[in-house]
């Protein structure tokens, strides 16, 4: 990618008194040539085929699909309802690969509480990953609420194609600041970049909020992350009184300064 090109934002369907279509209309005015997808397998006007048909008209090339989590702590219990989610998965992956989305996002739990991890999630996930690599599909976990959940998959799953989405928002709020960078170094496949106060996962611009973002950029140096500057936003809160438009081209001018930051030599906290 150009380095200019290095820079992406969610098509995001929790925009409010918006559209879909009208955002992904901004997210092109704004600049940006590269989006993720949310492909929730929810009942969405327009629908998530429909949105994805848009894009691809728009000339806006998605770099991966975060996959919907409802339902998803029934992967760690040995009930029906788990043993499905491995087939509604393994549909959505074959659709990124129809539709040469390189990679999925998933999470391993949701809310604040789910079942402790176990070989029987394990096993679901490691059925989820071996058909990916199949299609030659990367799946990154996400870093969400509840720790020990992404050590345990990356410390048990040995295959090339897995790896993380670092999602800075609930590094902040949820993990404290505090995660294994040299752990995951050369794993971080992805990244969900915005911002909060520590109150809640807000999905604020960064710098909007209290996360120290010298550390963040300088946390993905040393991880060797390369891959686009991807900021999971939603106009909504103070925004609104911009305007859908120049929110996404404020959004713009963020992740270049991220891109910058990160393509410079470390960064001295002042």
């Amino acid at each position: 990618m150009k380095s200019n090109d290095n820079i992406a934002v969610v098509v995001s369907n929790d925009n409010i008194d918006v559209n879909v279509f009208e955002t992904i209309n901004a997210i092109k005015n704004a600049g940006f040539k590269n989006v993720f997808i949310q492909w929730y397998n929810k009942d969405w006007n327009p629908s998530q085929e429909e949105q994805l048909r848009y894009i691809k008209e728009c000339g806006l090339n998605v770099i991966f699909a975060h996959l919907g989590y409802q339902g998803i702590n029934n992967l760690w219990l040995d009930n029906e309802i788990g043993n499905s989610l491995v087939e509604r998965y393994k549909n959505d992956i074959r659709i990124c690969k129809e539709n040469n989305i390189p990679m999925i996002v998933m999470h391993l739990t949701s809310k604040s509480e789910a079942p402790q991890y176990n070989e029987v999630g394990l096993n679901r996930l490691k059925e989820i990953v071996d058909y990916a690599k199949e299609l030659d599909i990367k799946v990154a976990f996400e870093n969400t609420k509840i720790k020990g959940y992404l050590d345990y998959v990356i410390d048990n799953i040995d295959n090339e194609n897995v790896g993380i989405c670092f999602d800075s928002g609930h590094f902040h709020v949820h993990f404290d600041d505090d995660l294994d960078f040299d752990k995951f170094k050369n794993r971080i496949f992805a990244v969900h970049l915005h911002d909060n106060d520590k109150s809640d996962d807000l999905h604020l611009m960064p710098f909007d909020g209290t996360l120290n973002w010298k550390e963040v950029i300088n946390n993905l140096k040393k991880s060797n992350y390369n891959g686009p500057i991807t900021m999971e936003l939603c106009y909504r809160y103070e925004y609104l009184n911009m305007g859908i438009n120049n929110f996404y081209k404020k959004g713009y001018e963020v992740g270049s300064k991220l891109n910058m930051m990160l393509k410079e030599g470390n960064i001295d906290d002042e």
